[in-house]
């Protein structure tokens, strides 16, 4: 991850989101995540998306689920630059205790990118 480019620059060039960065391109998001933000954004890794049910990914990539899949991509966004420490002082998780393992990321020129090892799935 590079700090002089932007969100999307910094997640084509990793290996480990490609799924992310085909979903990001399906939902039509490129030049949102490009924008000036800043953003947080929870990048889950490949990994994270093989761990969905059998067929998940595939059936939110087709064209006419791109609504579904975008809503499924911008619950991993949020407005402003958050490191881990904001986060922990900011998000209260069940019992008051929040644990948040980031596999690696950091800043970017619109943002931060936390890599998160599963897909969270909006209500």
């Amino acid at each position: 991850m590079f700090p002089t480019k932007d969100i999307i620059e910094n997640a084509v060039n990793s290996a480990d989101h490609t799924t992310l960065v085909a979903a990001v391109k399906a939902a039509g998001l490129v030049d949102t995540l490009k924008g000036n933000g800043p953003f947080t954004v929870f990048a889950p890794v490949n990994a994270a998306f093989a761990k969905l049910p059998a067929g998940a990914v595939d059936n939110l990539l087709k064209p006419e689920n791109k609504d579904a899949l975008a809503k499924v991509l911008t619950y991993h966004v949020v407005a402003g630059r958050k490191s881990a420490m904001d986060l922990k002082k900011e998000i209260k998780m069940g019992g008051g205790k929040f644990e948040m393992k980031t596999v690696s990321g950091g800043n970017q020129s619109n943002g931060v990118i936390h890599v998160v090892d599963t897909v969270v799935m909006p209500n």
